[in-house]
């Protein structure tokens, strides 16, 4: 069986060894990368630019890009009909192709977070470990801790205000090479497909900076609600122990600091949607003045046959009614958690439509292709490429981000600057 050919419905003259190749995966694969690039281009607004209302929400930011890294390029390794030749692409990494230059790129984006998380949290490294090398009777997991840690400071136990000082420096340094190179981690995503020029949907310039805008909207957003949900279970844990947690002295406190992050966030958030939907505005405005020779079967895709998924959901419900959501005064919790929701449904359903919509139409320009995701598995590759394997692949950053949390303290982490 021809892969694709489960999921793919013909229509009208297409041609026989034509189907709907890329799937579900390859909707998460710019999807996934593209929250990477946006939870790290919060962080940077911190520690870059120096703007301290996002101080709390900006460390929590840079732990969540770390474990959406890992989370990203496994959408592709799934889609490969040869995974185990997708590391070829980490081991031979160059730049005459796009996705060849993704493992320069994919590793040189994960030594700068690497490196910012550890000149970040060295002092803790550094107090960690020494705290347990002078406890008495460690238990296992005590001694377990002890040689993680001890591995973590690569034997620099230096925490004098000179030397966090310096540390304070490498970290803006490095925040500010990793914006680039973040935007470029995605931006490539979007290169890919605007530089297919035997697609008619693809072929357009915008496409890499739409990408762009688009992921720091869904990145932020996906920080947002992650922390919003974080903090609501330590008010839970604080009502139910009646005491002091990590270091805040009431419920009120942490609903206090709660609120204020977020509605200081979700301007940077509204500012970033603001031109994601403009870029894609103008590239749908651009397509219909120059009316291309294919024009003719693109209309019929967008305003006809995908005019709902468009639209409907990734204009209306994914970018006009959050829109209005964080444009009301007086932003709660309840209408900030709605909106980040629709924001990265608009965000999803933007790749879906772009993927999937640029496969929906036969290279005749004379028939028309359906894709239905497989919901149920019946064998390995149905449930790679269908529901499950997307949902999977979505959990598994929050699973990581909870380890992380383990190893680096995200609240209340007194740096030393």
């Amino acid at each position: 069986m021809v892969h694709g050919e489960v999921w793919t419905l013909k229509e009208l003259f297409v041609t026989p060894n034509e189907y709907i190749y890329w799937g579900i995966q390859i909707v998460m694969y710019p999807f996934m990368t593209g929250l990477v690039a946006g939870a790290f281009v919060l962080s940077s607004l911190y520690h870059v630019f120096g703007i301290k209302e996002l101080k709390d929400i900006a460390r929590f930011a840079l732990v969540f890009s770390f474990a959406l890294l890992f989370a990203a390029p496994v959408p592709i390794i799934l889609h490969l009909q040869h995974p185990f030749r997708g590391i070829n692409v980490m081991m031979t990494p160059h730049f005459t192709s796009a996705i060849a230059a993704f493992g320069i790129v994919f590793f040189s984006y994960g030594a700068i977070v690497a490196s910012e998380l550890w000149f970040l949290y060295r002092k803790h490294f550094v107090e960690t470990a020494q705290a347990l090398r002078e406890k008495q009777d460690k238990s296992r997991f005590e001694w377990i801790g002890y040689f993680i840690f001890c591995t973590l400071t690569l034997g620099v136990y230096d925490i004098s205000e000179g030397a966090l000082k310096r540390d304070e420096k490498a970290i803006k340094v490095l925040a500010g090479f990793g914006i680039p190179v973040a935007c470029f981690l995605h931006g490539y995503a979007g290169f890919i497909f605007g530089s297919v020029k035997a697609n008619a949907l693809w072929m357009t310039p915008l496409m890499p900076v739409i990408f762009i805008m688009s992921a720091v909207v869904s990145g932020i957003a996906l920080c947002m609600l992650t922390y919003i949900v974080t903090m609501e279970l330590r008010k839970m844990f604080v009502s139910r122990q009646k005491a002091q947690y990590a270091g805040y002295q009431s419920k009120e406190k942490i609903k206090s600091v709660e609120i204020h992050v977020i509605q200081m966030t979700a301007k940077y958030l509204l500012f970033f949607l603001i031109l994601a939907i403009s870029l894609e505005l103008l590239d749908l405005i651009f397509r219909g003045y120059t009316a291309v020779k294919s024009w003719d079967v693109l209309r019929s895709v967008i305003y006809g046959r995908d005019f709902t998924d468009i639209f409907i959901l990734q204009y209306g419900l994914g970018n006009l009614v959050p829109f209005i959501l964080f444009l009301l005064p007086k932003l709660t919790l309840r209408r900030t958690v709605v909106g980040v929701i629709l924001v990265l449904f608009g965000v999803f359903m933007m790749r879906y439509n772009v993927v999937i919509g640029g496969q929906a139409f036969s290279l005749t320009f004379a028939g028309y292709m359906h894709y239905h995701m497989p919901i149920i598995p019946h064998d390995i590759e149905t449930l790679k490429e269908g529901f499950f394997g997307a949902v999977g692949i979505f959990i598994m950053p929050f699973v990581l981000f909870w380890v992380f949390s383990k190893i680096f303290p995200i609240f209340n982490y007194k740096e030393s600057h």
